[in-house]
């Protein structure tokens, strides 16, 4: 009595709980594997559309991008439930279309990315394009302002000298019978006139440089605050005002000195500024590695956990199944432990029973219904290994096994005491 309930007392206590415990949780994990493979799959579905939907019809697109997210997750599944010495050919060409539809998805992937990534970038180079335009602009102007006003500064100090000389008769102008005749001659008076003429054209000048001046100044500080402007729309349109106010003064001071300035530059548009970046070709030349790191880890976490998700998928068997599974299973002689740490069997016949000529056709069904259901892989054509899920069921008979002839053994001595 004593020895048939030790099995219960052994499975009550507390290294069977944590065994249990244990089960149940990797089994939540193995669950909860399929939904985040899925919104992996659905979230590079989405950043693979939005690239591909740029250069082809959107419709299109999508079956396009399903189709690769489906190869992707389907190839995973199927690499981890072979090895390639079992079937080279088919081994290759699903590992040929797994990178194919991984070369697709990260290509198309890496668009969305680098949008996101290069976004401040994208802005901050906008804008650099506008400071650099209105400065060539500016300074093509301050040059010929520096000369207008050195020209006026020179003609001015000549004016100045002509009155003087006019005042005190030294002109070279001059005739001999009126040289050296000090005071305010008619001589004196015209270049006098020229001089206050030079002089009001100085003035003049002067304020509408003055006023540029002012206006450039509100430019660049209107342009500044595009980076800082909280109502980017209202900021843009304030540079613009001011840019506009700034080309006019230009336009007014031309026809005042009399000789043509440099063209304005046509700076983008608000909507042209704002912008999103559109995907082109050129961001492979502009590569950026965090974008496609992006772009790439996405379908690497994807192609992993699909991979790890039918390497240790559950294939559950009826009671029968379990049955048929572990008698055909000890049918096999041929065991050893391979280099992946897993329980290795021959599945071909051995001499001796194919001398005998041993029909083996019910263990190899079992074979075949356990690699279709997970719980063998392939290694080559001659061996399979047990997968992780096929352990406990082979333990739990074994365990039923051992009972059983632990029971018939306690009851055979029971008979033999009776008598």
């Amino acid at each position: 009595m004593k020895t048939s309930e030790s099995p219960r007392i052994k499975s009550s206590g507390v290294g069977y709980l944590i065994n249990s415990i244990q089960t149940l949780f990797v089994g939540m994990l193995r669950i909860w594997t399929i939904p985040i493979v899925l919104m992996l799959s659905v979230a590079s579905g989405f950043t693979t559309y939005y690239g591909l939907s740029h250069f082809i019809t959107p419709w299109i697109a999508l079956v396009i991008t399903t189709a690769i997210q489906s190869i992707i997750v389907i190839c995973s599944l199927e690499i981890a439930g072979m090895h390639w010495q079992a079937n080279r050919i088919r081994y290759f060409s699903v590992v040929c279309s797994l990178l194919i539809a991984l070369a697709a998805s990260v290509s198309f992937s890496y668009f969305k990315f680098y949008e996101i990534s290069e976004q401040d970038t994208l802005h901050i180079n906008r804008l650099n394009q506008i400071r650099s335009d209105v400065k060539t602009y500016v300074d093509r102007v301050l040059i010929i302002k520096s000369e207008v006003l050195k020209q006026e500064h020179t003609d001015i100090e000549k004016a100045s000298l002509d009155v003087s000389q006019a005042y005190f008769g030294t002109h070279s102008q001059i005739v001999e019978g009126y040289k050296h005749q000090v005071g305010e001659g008619p001589f004196w008076k015209h270049y006098n006139q020229i001089y206050l003429e030079k002089k009001q054209q100085q003035l003049q000048f002067d304020h509408d440089f003055s006023e540029l001046d002012q206006n450039i100044q509100k430019l660049q500080i209107s342009i500044n605050d595009l980076d800082v402007a909280v109502n980017i729309e209202a900021a843009y349109s304030v540079m613009l005002e001011n840019f506009q106010n700034v080309q006019l003064k230009i336009n007014l001071l031309s026809g005042t000195i009399g000789q043509s300035l440099p063209q304005a530059p046509l700076l983008m548009t608000f909507k042209q500024f704002i912008a999103d970046v559109q995907p082109s070709a050129a961001m492979w030349s502009d590569f950026s590695l965090f974008a496609f790191a992006c772009a790439a880890m996405v379908d690497f976490f994807t192609v992993l956990l699909s991979y790890r998700l039918e390497f240790t998928a559950p294939g559950p068997l009826t009671a029968d199944e379990e049955n048929l599974v572990f008698e055909c299973l000890r049918q096999f002689t041929e065991f050893r432990i391979n280099a992946n740490d897993e329980l290795e069997m021959v599945i071909e016949k051995t001499e001796l029973e194919r001398a005998k000529r041993y029909n083996d056709w019910s263990r190899m069904f079992a074979v075949g219904l356990l690699l279709s259901r997970g719980f063998l892989r392939k290694i080559d054509n001659r061996t399979v290994e047990f997968a992780p899920n096929l352990y406990p069921l082979i333990a739990e008979k074994m365990a039923d096994k051992i009972n059983q002839l632990k029971a018939e053994a306690d009851f055979a001595r029971q008979g033999d005491a009776d008598e």
